[in-house]
Formats: structure tokens, sequence, C-alpha cells
């Protein structure tokens, strides 16, 4: 599943390919990709309208368009944005098609049809999360309404996550990172990777965070989040940036993945469990469960 690395790659690279560029057509290939909204419908929102930016929120990609609205698209596990020139050759598994003026394309590419988008008014669109509080962010409202805190953004501070782990406390560390509605965007790879690199096991309670824990795990959330994106994104099944091109990342995972190798830190095996249905990797050695 593309995490923010992955999205923040794609949303850089569209925003030098496709930024003043006018809509010619909306081609969609699948009747769900839209809904509740009819492609007909949707296609006729977006026709003439102008590319102004891209950008990200949380795990969407965000196009922002003449006239104040925007066209949020999440790619949820399999979907891939793919920029063409004219005449390029087909793609598999295309659901949509977003034209252009001089011919050109991007692609949305979905292999398991989980993905969506929306057309919303750009002012329902928080730059940081700063004004939803994550116990306000509804489970199962629009694609752009459930996203808490941008983990990158200055309002994220060690005061910040510490606050927010008193106010969860009874949650298990691991499961509240993956949590959206808190913190917008982390996923499952760099959840791993940041837990190891701030010695923390994964189902340690929030609340039992010491302080110096707390900052630790801010820098490495940072640390891993900014190493993703400096990487292009992890490619381990589906994902390809916005030019068809896989990451790097994969191959600098220090845990995730990595079951029964040796942690780079102690040499101790990685352990593999399941926590909260998702695949967790840490170092029993280095990330203990013990409250210091």
């Amino acid at each position: 599943m593309p995490e923010l690395p992955e999205v923040e790659t794609i949303a850089r690279q569209l925003r030098g390919l496709v930024t003043g560029r006018v809509i010619g057509a909306f081609r969609s290939h699948w009747g769900r990709l839209t809904e509740p909204v009819p492609p007909r419908h949707f296609a006729r929102r977006l026709v003439d309208r102008r590319i102004e930016g891209v950008r990200r929120r949380g795990k969407l990609v965000l196009f922002d368009l003449d006239g104040g609205d925007v066209l949020v698209v999440s790619l949820r596990m399999t979907g891939q944005l793919l920029f063409r020139e004219a005449e390029a050759p087909p793609d598999l598994r295309v659901r949509g098609v977003i034209a252009f003026t001089d011919r050109s394309e991007v692609r949305f590419v979905d292999t398991r049809k989980f993905g969506r988008m929306a057309i919303v008014d750009g002012r329902e669109i928080g730059a940081d999360g700063t004004a939803r509080s994550a116990a306000g962010a509804r489970a199962h409202g629009p694609l752009h309404a459930t996203s808490g805190i941008e983990p990158l953004s200055r309002a994220f501070t060690t005061r910040w996550l510490g606050d927010f782990l008193h106010r969860r406390g009874r949650s298990a560390i691991k499961v509240l990172l993956l949590d959206p509605r808190g913190i917008a965007g982390i996923g499952n790879i760099y959840d791993c990777e940041a837990l190891w690199r701030a010695r923390i096991h994964p189902t340690r309670l929030a609340g039992s965070l010491t302080t110096a824990e707390a900052a630790r795990l801010h820098e490495a959330i940072g640390w891993v989040l900014r190493k993703g994106i400096r990487l292009g994104g992890a490619s381990r099944r589906d994902y390809l940036d916005a030019r068809g091109r896989a990451g790097r990342m994969q191959r600098e995972f220090q845990v995730y993945a990595q079951a029964d190798r040796p942690c780079p830190r102690c040499g101790r095996a990685i352990v593999r469990s399941v926590q909260g249905g998702r695949a967790t990797f840490h170092c029993p050695r280095c990330q203990t469960v013990r409250v210091p």
C-alpha cells in the first residue's frame, strides 16, 4: 500500500508534470471509481479545468483546480497515478484517465479496484490537520475528512506527540500510529521502522512511554519518512512513481519484512507477529516490552 513517502513522491513529480495543463476529458473504466457521483457528471466538473498545483494530504494526492475545487485521489492498496505523454502505449488495469488538451494523460491504474476519486471544495481540506481533532474525525467519512495531523508539519512537535500519547494512553503504540485520524499517513512500513529506530516495542501502551521515549519516537518518525521520500518510496509489490519507476526504500529496511534476519543493531533475529490485523516486525532485544 502506498504510504506517506510514496504518495509524497507521486505528488511532487506530478506537480512538475501537470501544473498548468488543462483537462480536456475524463474517462472512467470502472463505475465505482467516482461513486456516489456518476462518471459522466464527474467528467463535466473536470473538463476545461486548469491544474493549479498538486500536493499531498495524508495518503491522498490532491490536484488543485482553478476555481477553488480539489480533485482528491486515494490510491488505497494498489493504485498508481502514471503520467503518460501523447501516444504512449496502453497500460494494464487502467480504471480512469485524466486527459489533457495537449494529449498527455494521467492514468489511474488499480489492480484491486480499491482506489477512489472525489471533487471537493478546497476550503474543506486543512494544510496540516490542526483544524481537526483526532477525536472529531469520522472513521468512514469522505476521502479527505479522516486525516489527522501531518507528521512532517511544523505543528507535529514533540510536545504535541507527548500530549497525544497521553490522551490515547490505553492504545497499543503501533496500532495508534496506524490510525490516520490521529497522525496522517505513516503506514505499516514506516511504523515498524520508526518503532525500531526509537527502541519501542510495538505492543507498548501509548501512555506508558516516557518523555524521553516520546522524543525518540518523534525523531524516528520524521527520520524514516524523510528517508523514504528521499529514496522515492518503497516498491515491494505494486507501487510505482508517476513516471512508472520503482522506489528504493525497500533496500534500506531495518526490520520490516526482515523476519528471522539479524537485527542491524544487535544481531538478534527479527520477529514477525500480527497486531491489529497487520504484519509487525521488531527486534526482541532492542525493543523490549518492559516499561523503563
